[in-house]
């Protein structure tokens, strides 16, 4: 039996892979941004151990979902599923001054690793649209480059898998790795979404809890349970540190290697 907390697990991927994994006979910690949601999901979702609170984009409340999850005690996997899709509005800046996409699917993954006692695995959410990403770590908050929701988008799914690799460079007794959920119908991905919903997030859960050879590898990117090639970008040893040194100088929280 293990324990796994998984961040956004108050609906979509994030609370399918948490009942999958309970069915299982885990013990699940769920995250919801606020206190509605997470009543909302403690009554879907009874037989999870507990919920935490904490709105993802802000640093603040970042850092006390990481204080809420290592009071509860140390967990076998984390899950980074939380992320938000494009903002159709243009460019959203978060309490922290920081373009939304950038702090909720990029830094709070970073913070909360950095942060919460060290599981045996790490799973972080990418999306095959890493691939499309011109990354630009000199222009990340796209201050110089006209916004572009898509390419932002994009460009977060490839640090996803940036942090992954570089984690699993620097903490080799955990397993860190990425996933491609696919483009699967929930309210982000949309009702027209052309893959499978089961599939979107199978793999999470089996990365957080298998024993299978193939789940205990490290730095590496998954898709519908197979390894997959990926963006190069993401294994560029200079890349990760410099993406680790942002994270560190907007969130004041170093990693510890």
């Amino acid at each position: 039996m293990s324990r796994i907390f998984i961040t956004g697990s108050s609906d979509g991927l994030g609370i399918l892979a948490a009942e999958s994994l309970i069915s299982q006979g885990h013990n699940v910690v769920l995250h919801a941004r606020n206190k509605k949601r997470a009543n909302d999901a403690q009554r879907r979702l009874p037989a999870a151990e507990s919920v935490v609170i904490g709105d993802l984009s802000s640093m603040s409340q970042t850092g006390s979902v990481a204080e809420q999850v290592n009071q509860l005690g140390r967990f076998d996997a984390v899950i980074h599923n939380a992320g938000i899709c494009y903002d159709q509005a243009g460019r959203i800046e978060t309490e922290d001054k920081l373009p939304h996409i950038f702090a909720i699917n990029v830094l709070a993954p970073y913070i909360l690793t950095a942060l919460i006692e060290k599981p045996d695995r790490l799973i972080y959410l990418s999306s095959g649209m890493h691939r499309e990403a011109n990354a630009d770590l000199s222009d990340f908050q796209w201050k110089r480059r006209v916004w572009d929701s898509v390419a932002a988008y994009s460009e977060s799914k490839l640090y996803n898998l940036l942090l992954a690799c570089a984690i699993a460079r620097f903490w080799p007794k955990v397993y860190a790795n990425a996933v491609d959920p696919g483009w699967v119908p929930t309210k982000m991905g949309g009702p027209n979404a052309p893959d499978d919903l089961d599939k979107g997030y199978q793999t999470q859960a089996w990365l957080a809890v298998s024993q299978d050879k193939a789940a205990c590898v490290s730095g590496k990117y998954f898709h519908h349970m197979h390894q997959h090639s990926s963006d190069p970008f993401a294994y560029n040893e200079n890349q990760q540190d410099q993406l680790l040194d942002i994270c560190s100088q907007l969130s004041g929280i170093k990693l510890i290697v």
